[in-house]
């Protein structure tokens, strides 16, 4: 690989942390990549996705509620997490003009011959919330992590990670094709079973972190009290051998992983 190559601008892409409280406590729905997709195969993630040409449409804005006051590329990033979640696993951060709640779950799922079309790109995001009278509920998002890809990684991105409460109702399934399973789980089971659930880094510290909530309310307020500072790990050389580092000040309980530990 050349050094251009390597320094490669990132791709933007967005994620969301959708969260219910359950009965052992806080839970984060989360999708298991088919073992054949060429980032993270076989990882338990987030929903998210890279950020499409049509997440930057100026007509979303028209359409869009909370962004008053976001930049352009900001609201992309908003439109893409929606988008890629509604893929991935159905559920929808959407309303209808005039209302305050969110769709319920059965028109959720009466959409959903709009997932694969939306993932295809045969459709955009603006033409469906058109088509059915819609408005993106971006003011149910709340910012939560900004990650940056490391430079010596044959693929980068620069991935936005918010946080959501799952709307009343909406239980969530996987697609079936970019991902093969799907799960509520608590931030202490997903990252306490290595053999069972593969986690990479930034999931896992993404999820020590929320998992320092004890409910969906406190996560939110956490949230909003702390703005996201960009973390792009990289690498350092110990006596024991490399390690991933991060910063220290970006709201982490750990900073650094054994390369056999992040990977």
């Amino acid at each position: 690989m050349s050094e251009a190559e390597k320094k490669a601008p990132p791709v933007p892409a967005a994620t969301i942390l959708i969260v219910r409280d359950g009965p052992g406590g806080l839970e984060v729905f989360m999708v298991k990549r088919h073992h054949q997709i060429d980032f993270v195969a076989g990882a338990l993630v987030f929903p998210g996705g890279k950020v499409s040409k049509g997440d930057f449409d100026a007509g979303l804005l028209d359409v869009t509620d909370g962004v008053a006051d976001w930049s352009a590329d900001m609201r992309a990033m908003g439109a893409a997490a929606i988008r890629e979640a509604f893929e991935e696993s159905g559920i929808l951060f959407a309303r209808e003009p005039g209302r305050s709640d969110l769709i319920s779950a059965q028109r959720a799922d009466a959409l959903a011959h709009y997932r694969h079309a939306l993932e295809k790109n045969e459709i955009t995001l603006h033409d469906m919330l058109k088509a059915e009278n819609l408005r993106l509920a971006c003011d149910r998002l709340v910012r939560f992590a900004h990650w940056i890809t490391p430079e010596m990684m044959p693929k980068r991105f620069d991935t936005q990670f918010f946080l959501a409460a799952a709307p009343q109702g909406h239980t969530g399934r996987h697609d079936g094709r970019e991902s093969v399973d799907s799960i509520w789980i608590t931030p202490h089971e997903a990252i306490s079973d290595r053999k069972k659930w593969n986690v990479i880094f930034p999931t896992k510290l993404n999820l020590m972190k929320l998992g320092k909530s004890a409910n969906v309310a406190d996560a939110m307020e956490a949230a909003r009290a702390a703005e996201p500072l960009p973390v792009t790990p990289w690498t350092e050389q110990t006596e024991n051998g490399p390690i991933l580092r991060i910063r220290d000040d970006a709201g982490y309980e750990q900073t650094w992983a054994s390369m056999k530990e992040a990977l």
